[in-house]
């Protein structure tokens, strides 16, 4: 199995900045993109910004030029460095691993994590 921990949220002034992190661990070959959704209260889930094993990066419209997301291949850890926080970044945050190739096992699987709580004040 895998587990993907999260860590790296809290309370923040609007205009401040956080950083998440994600490691995931278990018996992992490779995965094919690590990325982060969030969730505000009484909305859906959606996508924040996503990195391939190729090293493309996807943002939403609303979040560029003030996240960036990174990847640590070796340590399969995804980061998500977020600046400019604005109160409607307030949301749990969720750190994705798709096409996650695990030793002995055909195929890939998309692993979620536990989410983290990001609030931005105004």
């Amino acid at each position: 199995q895998v587990q993907l921990v999260e860590s790296g949220g809290g309370l923040v002034q609007a205009g401040g900045s956080l950083r998440l992190s994600c490691a995931a661990s278990g018996s992992i070959l490779s995965i094919n993109t690590m990325g982060w959704y969030r969730q505000a209260p009484g909305e859906q889930r959606e996508f924040v910004a996503t990195f391939t094993a190729s090293g493309t990066t996807n943002y939403r419209d609303s979040v560029k030029s003030r996240f960036t997301i990174s990847r640590d291949n070796a340590k399969n850890t995804v980061y998500l460095q977020m600046n400019s926080l604005k109160p409607e970044d307030t949301a749990v945050y969720y750190c994705n691993a798709a096409g996650v190739w695990l030793r002995g096992r055909a195929g890939r699987s998309d692993y979620w994590g536990q989410g983290t709580q990001v609030t931005v004040s105004s």
